[in-house]
């Protein structure tokens, strides 16, 4: 018998984004290289989100993009910060998410996400190798994992329906990057 799949207890829950269906999306390992372009796709290959790397730019900026190029969410460092921190941004420049790093965590890496509508999700886990969580007020919001996946460098980002699937691929984008940044 098939495992059910990730999601699956968020029936009747209530969601930030109502009406947005779940999503499952494939994720190379060791993308966020700053110049590097990538296509996020669905299990079948289809090409969904493209995450444009802007080489040579002083916030560490990169653009989440639909199939159709269209700028969904920018991410970027922030520059003056006590703590590990990025931004996402709307197609408009407004800010609606900020990534953190926590100071303080034994056994694991975590971080919160500042969301721009009053609620805050947190990310736990192992970053490093692609095992965490993201879970908000009421439950999970997504899974990275590598478990459920045959290809070799690559992860997958099983996302809960009614949440936002380009802010939650950006944060998991600020998540790596972040990540990265401390190793």
């Amino acid at each position: 018998m098939e495992a059910p799949v990730f999601g699956d207890e968020y029936d009747g829950g209530t969601q930030l984004y109502p009406g947005i269906p779940p999503g499952r999306y494939l994720v190379r390992e060791k993308m966020f290289a700053i110049g590097d372009d990538f296509w996020v796709t669905t299990e079948d290959g289809e090409k969904v989100y493209l995450v444009d790397g802007k080489a040579l730019t002083l916030h560490d900026r990169l653009e989440l993009k639909d199939s159709a190029g269209t700028v969904l969410a920018t991410v970027k460092k922030k520059i003056v910060s006590i703590h590990h921190a990025m931004k996402v941004q709307d197609a408009t420049g407004e800010t609606v998410a900020t990534v953190r790093k926590k100071m303080f965590t034994p056994l694991h890496e975590a971080f919160t996400v500042e969301l721009a509508v009053g609620t805050e999700l947190t990310v736990r886990g192992d970053m490093f190798h692609h095992e965490y969580g993201i879970s908000g007020p009421n439950g999970p919001v997504a899974q990275i994992t590598r478990k459920w996946l045959r290809v070799r460098d690559t992860y997958g980002i099983d996302i809960a329906p009614g949440w936002d699937h380009a802010l939650i691929i950006a944060t998991a984008v600020c998540v790596d990057r972040l990540s990265d940044d401390e190793d």
